[in-house]
């Protein structure tokens, strides 16, 4: 589960190949736009702009590059042109992009135009939440250090984490072990060693953590109705902390 140095290294270079697409997103105006729109965008600057390959497209059945999940929909999303991003939407597009034989992994959940003051609450707080995580990284810490602090910071805002869907390992293949849930307690789990590379990227629920698959064999949603907000990094455990090989351009690490 451990990658050389010099794994890490491309893999942080598929990592900031990755963050340039979400840079290429942040220019859009999302009002209006379809999300097959978006994944069209999002194919072309991948593979023409990038020269790599978009390595969620055709990965276990799935035709697409992206997956986009708006308002109740809490992963998984199928883009299609007939879903049109109004404003007042969130949208969470999630992305992976594979650069000489490795694969970087992080999502974005977006506000489309004037949003509610409490759906932007619920987008900044997993934004917070997935940041917690991160900061609980470090070898000789636990797997269950990460879950617990993103649980926590969840359930102190009145919110709650979806359970049935977690972080992963991630390398040469897109899901590797170890699994990484994102709601757990302190000093339990795997022991975090040097060179280990996965993704934390919790789901955080406005009503109850309940879930469900729509029809389409894909989407998940909330049980309730009620909405959904996804943020996701691919980090790498250093001798001394965390590296996060997904970061974006301008952006900072929560403290």
């Amino acid at each position: 589960m451990t990658k050389r140095p010099e794994e890490i290294a491309l893999m942080a270079e598929s990592g900031k190949l990755l963050a340039s697409v979400f840079a290429h997103l942040d220019t859009l105006n999302l009002v209006g736009m379809s999300t097959m729109q978006v994944n069209d965008l999002v194919d072309s600057y991948i593979v023409n702009e990038l020269r790599a390959r978009p390595a969620s497209k055709g990965q276990y059945g799935y035709a697409y590059a992206l997956n986009s999940s708006r308002n109740n929909a809490v992963c998984h999303g199928v883009p299609s042109p007939a879903e049109i991003l109004q404003d007042g939407d969130i949208v969470n597009f999630d992305i992976t992009l594979e650069k000489n034989g490795y694969i970087a992994d992080s999502s974005k959940t977006y506000l489309v135009g004037a949003v509610s003051p409490s759906a932007k609450r619920l987008v900044q707080v997993t934004y917070e939440a997935m940041w917690k995580g991160i900061k609980a990284v470090r070898p000789g810490a636990r797997l269950g250090d990460i879950g617990h602090a993103i649980e926590r910071h969840a359930k102190r805002s009145g919110y709650s984490v979806v359970r049935e869907y977690c972080g992963h390992g991630i390398g040469q293949e897109m899901h590797e072990p170890p699994q990484v849930l994102h709601w757990g307690k302190p000093n339990t789990g795997m022991l975090l060693k040097e060179g280990m590379v996965f993704t934390i990227e919790p789901m955080i629920n406005q009503g109850h953590h309940a879930v469900r698959t729509e029809d389409d064999g894909w989407t998940v949603v909330t049980m309730d109705g009620k909405l959904s907000a996804q943020f996701e990094h691919t980090v790498a455990v250093t001798k001394s902390g965390v590296q996060v090989l997904t970061l974006r351009p301008g952006e900072r690490a929560l403290t």
